[in-house]
This record gives C-alpha cells, structure tokens and sequence, in this order.
C-alpha cells in the first residue's frame, strides 16, 4: 500500500510538473510572441542621413542611423528618462587622462567585439577611423565625414596604438572635454571599405559598422531598413524589432496623415495642433524636456545686430509663453538663455528676457531707431524642416510679427535643411551668408564643449568650428577656458555660469523656446523610454502584432 501511495504522489508531482512546464512554455512562447514587428518611423529629414559612418542631417542622422548602425567609443547611457543622459563605456571599456601629463588620454578597447563583416574591432580600427577624418594624405580620408565631425573633436592631436587594446590620444592642450569629443567618432570596417573598392558612396550602399543594428536595404530620399544585430556585443542591448524602417516625412501634416491611415508606427514631431485629437483617437503622445535651442544665431558683424541694443530689443520683443501656448500646444518652454533656469550652467543673468514690447521699442529707440520712419531691417535664413526645427515656418512667421510690432522688420529666407547646415558651418564671414542677418538652426546643450565652448569662444570661428556669430567676449574667453582647464565637476559648473551669465546679456542670439521633443506613436509600439537627449534608444522597441 506504501509503494502504491509512494508511486501516486510521484505520479501526482510528476503531473503537476508538466503542468507548470506547459505553462511556462506557454508563457514564454507567448513573451516571444510580443517581440519583434516591423517597427515604422516617420523622420522629420527630407532624406536618409549619410549611412557610410559619421551622418548628415544633424542630431536626426545620430539617432536614427549613426548610433543604431555603429559605436563610439564612449556611448550616451539612453535607458531612462528621469534625468540628463550621461556617457557610458562603449567600445572603450574605460578612460583616463595621465596623472602626469593632462595632455594624453589612455583608451582601454573592449575585447571581443566584431565589425558586422566579423572582423575584429582593435587598436587599428581606432587609428584608421580617425585618420579617416584628420588626416588628410591617408587614402581613407573622407572630406565629406570630416566636415561632418571636425568641428566637434577640435583639441584632439594625434592618436596611437599602445597595444592591440590600448590607445593614447594627445590634446592640444589640457581638457576634461575630452569624452564630449570622442563620442561623435564613429567606428567603420576597414575590411569592408577595401572591399567595395576604397569608395565612401559604395561603402554607404553596403555600411559596415558595430552597432546594434544592420543596414539591410537603403533607398535614398525614400527608405531604409535596418535589422538587429544578434551578435552586437551588448547582448542588452540586441534589438527586440524584426526591423526598422525609417521613412523620410519632412510636412508635418503629410507625417501625421501617415500615422492615421497605419503607414507608419511612429512619428518625430507631430503637428501641435493635432496632438489632442490624436492622443483622443488612442495614439501614445510622449514629451519630455531636453538639451534643446530653438534661437536666431545673429550676424554681429554687420548692422542691425553689431549694436547690443538691438539685439537686447529683439529679444524682449518676443512671445514665447504665447508661441507654446497658442502655436505649439504646450510643447514647448520659453527660452531665456542658453540653458534653462534650472540648469547648473544658467547662473544669474542681469537681463531676463520676459515679453516686454515697451522696453523692445524704448531699446530700439536708444539704438536710434523710432520703429517709424527708420525701422530696423534684417534677413534670416530658416529651414522648411529637420533635426530639432519643430515647426520652422509657422514659428518663423510667429516671431517675424512680434518684432514687426516693436519696429523691426525681418525677411524669412527658406531653404532644406541640409543645405542650412552646410552654410551653418560656414558661418557669417563666409560670401555666401556675409549679408545675411542670421540663421535660425536648431542646437543643444548636451555638453560644455558643444554648448558654450564652440558657440561663443572667439577662437571658435568656422571652419575651425561653429562660432558662426563671430562673437567676442575676452572675459567669456577666459571662463571657458578655465572650465576646459578643470577636472573638478563643480568648479566646471561655476565657471561655465559665469559664462553664460554675459553671453545671455551680450544676446549673440535671439533665445525663443527650448522643445519638448513630441512623438506620436501607434499602441503597439512598446517598451520605448524617451531619454532626455536628442538621441534615442531603439533596441528595446517593439512592435505588437
């Protein structure tokens, strides 16, 4: 009778455990089954961003090509959306300046990492991808990816192998900027450019990076798609979507029609206006706050804006609680300097730029101008859309009528936005700008060096790098320079608010709104964490089929 007993209770414990493994089974097979999908995003980019390595398009190209397809060697940490996004070991699995000699900086490369063609990533891929772009007798040079990236490395020296996992980077001169630069360095195979015969444009028809992603199919000004990696070397991070599909939607309501009618899953920038009714129709609508500048970058050089006045006037002269509200629907906050109040950086400017149409005009009046008989004239080149542009043509014309009311009148010249970051980077002493009143571009403040340093610094004039104002401040100068020069992340801080505080009261820029990033996506898009960064994560994105 025991045995018999004995034999049903194993028989019973048997049962029960097929019955909690076919459970779990099905669990899981039902887990596996709510990964993958074709993952459809609409881009604000009239075109696909350069694929064969550092891209075109602004911060767009980063996030939708740049970072998916390839690595850094230090990576921005996109996980979470609660705070600022850091950096993060990426093909270096760690850095650091010499105690004794804060010009040189030690690299240690991760190990066991493969280019997608399964060649090794090493120290001579490190020193072949930066002579691609610096060193212009090396038959790899590409002029097209160093002006790209140039003016975002601009203290870094030379380079050299160590060992086959070491590298030594040399700066001109001491800088805690360092990991602000080398993030922008993307890593191509050298194997594959020998293969398609040295030749960029054949290299960026068959790309060949590290990144998480793969370029499966690419139609220029009309599509690409990418599939996951399954060997990337951050298993994390192996993308969850069968694939993804980037689709070029520069209108705003052309990309919003996309969505509706399921030709898309996501869109970058829905039109404001529609954000209500499409958050009614069951579309998931996600804001955050990031580094972002939506400002007039000014021609000091030439009259209007060589005279402070002015430059003080047209920024009073501005509605920007009225621009979000009326116009953008809440998405977007007033932008009174560079950074926002909140921001370590912002320190305690003596002009804050509240609307203020009185003092515009008694401003433009002490300039010399009645807003009369002697207005203030001026030009302003503007893009039809991209990277961080919002809504560029209604905006424009909102901020054209408020300082057309204060007595200054402003012509909107239009042109793609690539081409406008062609002649960002030329700046204002470039013929073809010389006679323009300003640019309205799209820029960030995700790092000292990119925000303050190469905006403001006068060392930092195109085509070294993107002082395109030709803005001159001794004092700025000198507290940049002493924040370069310091390791120490407070002191940094403080040096960088004393900046600020006179670039906001020069007013080289006509600060209007910082965004807040909208997206418009389908419900069945999953597991995306909006980062506060220009650049997104798409590897835990999914699509529910």
């Amino acid at each position: 009778m025991k045995t018999l007993q004995l034999q049903g209770v194993q028989t019973l414990r048997f049962l029960s455990a097929c019955v909690l493994l076919g459970m779990w089974l099905g669990l899981s097979t039902a887990w596996a089954q709510e990964r993958g999908g074709v993952l459809r995003i609409g881009m604000t980019a009239a075109d696909i961003p350069f694929t064969g390595g550092i891209p075109d398009q602004g911060f767009e190209g980063y996030r939708f090509i740049g970072y998916p397809l390839y690595d850094a060697l230090i990576n921005w940490d996109l996980s979470q959306g609660e705070r600022l996004s850091d950096l993060m070991p990426g093909l270096a699995e760690s850095w650091e300046v010499r105690a004794d000699d804060p010009t040189k900086w030690i690299f240690k490369l991760r190990r066991g990492v493969k280019f997608h063609d399964g060649t090794e990533f090493n120290a001579d891929a490190v020193l072949w991808n930066w002579d691609k772009v610096r060193t212009k007798d090396a038959p790899q040079y590409d002029v097209r990816q160093a002006g790209f990236v140039t003016p975002r490395i601009t203290v870094m020296q030379s380079w050299r192998k160590l060992d086959d996992y070491t590298v030594e980077f040399t700066t001109t001169r001491p800088s805690s900027f360092v990991p602000y630069q080398v993030i922008y360095v993307l890593y191509t195979s050298p194997t594959q450019w020998e293969k398609v015969g040295r030749d960029w444009r054949a290299f960026a028809n068959n790309p060949v990076g590290t990144g998480p992603f793969k370029l499966t199919r690419l139609v220029p000004r009309e599509r690409a798609e990418l599939e996951p990696n399954q060997d990337y070397w951050d298993k994390k991070r192996i993308p969850k979507a069968d694939k993804v599909i980037l689709l070029p939607t520069p209108e705003p309501t052309t990309r919003q029609a996309a969505l509706r009618n399921g030709q898309v899953d996501w869109i970058e920038v829905p039109p404001p206006d529609a954000i209500p009714s499409l958050r009614q129709a069951g579309f998931q609508i996600v804001l955050r706050s990031y580094p972002h500048n939506w400002a007039y970058s000014l021609n000091l050089r030439k009259a209007p804006w060589d005279n402070k006045l002015v430059r003080q006037a047209a920024n009073y002269a501005i509605d920007r609680v009225g621009l979000c509200k009326s116009l953008l629907s809440d998405t977007c906050i007033p932008e009174l300097g560079v950074v926002y109040p909140a921001h370590p950086w912002f320190g305690n400017p003596k002009q804050r730029y509240e609307y203020d149409p009185a003092k515009a005009k008694e401003l433009l009046r002490q300039a010399g101008y009645d807003g009369k008989e002697k207005r203030v004239k001026s030009s302003m080149l503007i893009s039809t859309s991209g990277s961080g542009q919002m809504l560029p043509l209604a905006m424009n014309e909102f901020v054209q009528e408020n300082l057309r009311e204060v007595g200054i009148d402003l012509e909107l010249v239009p042109i793609e936005w690539n081409v406008m970051i062609q002649r960002f980077l030329q700046g204002f002493q470039h013929a073809d700008n010389a006679n323009l009143g300003g640019i309205n571009i799209s820029l960030h403040f995700i790092e000292p060096h990119g925000a303050l340093m190469r905006r403001f610094h006068s060392a930092y004039t195109p085509p070294k790098s993107t002082n395109i104002m030709l803005y001159a401040n001794p004092e700025v100068d000198r507290l940049l320079e002493a924040a370069e020069a310091s390791f120490d992340a407070q002191a940094q801080d403080r040096f960088l608010a004393q900046a600020h505080e006179i670039i906001v009261d020069d007013a080289p820029w006509v600060f209007i709104v910082h965004d807040l990033n909208p997206r418009a996506m389908s419900q069945k898009v999953k597991g995306f964490v909006q980062a506060q960064s220009w650049f997104q994560d798409l590897t835990p994105v999914w699509v529910e089929k």
